[in-house]
């Protein structure tokens, strides 16, 4: 690929990512959904975080093996819900994995 390519292609994805994300601001009035398409746009980004997470907790990665990914999770939302502290849950959640992992090594 040439420079004048690949300047053709970043703007025009630059051109294409900028008019479908304004769509949404150019009416000039809020626009009416349906009640059942507001209650599930409740659930989006709750679904997104569990569509980034989940494969990198139960697939085998450079981060360790699966068990020790579900063993910090589970420890961090453990502690998500008796404190419902989000720097606690990060940090509680860092130390199950350290020991975890620490505990496989120790192991072999």
């Amino acid at each position: 690929m040439n420079l004048i390519t690949e300047m053709a292609l970043v703007v025009g994805l630059t051109a294409v990512t900028v008019v479908t994300r304004s769509l949404f601001l150019l009416p000039r009035r809020a626009w009416d959904l349906p009640s059942r398409l507001r209650l599930a746009l409740r659930y989006a980004p709750a679904a997104a975080l569990a569509a980034v997470v989940a494969p990198e907790l139960l697939l085998a990665t450079d981060l360790g093996p699966s068990w020790i990914k579900l063993g910090a999770a589970g420890v961090a939302s453990g502690y998500y819900m008796w404190r419902r502290g989000i720097l606690g849950t990060i940090v509680s959640g860092m130390l199950a994995y350290w020991a975890l992992l620490g505990l496989q090594t120790w192991l072999g």
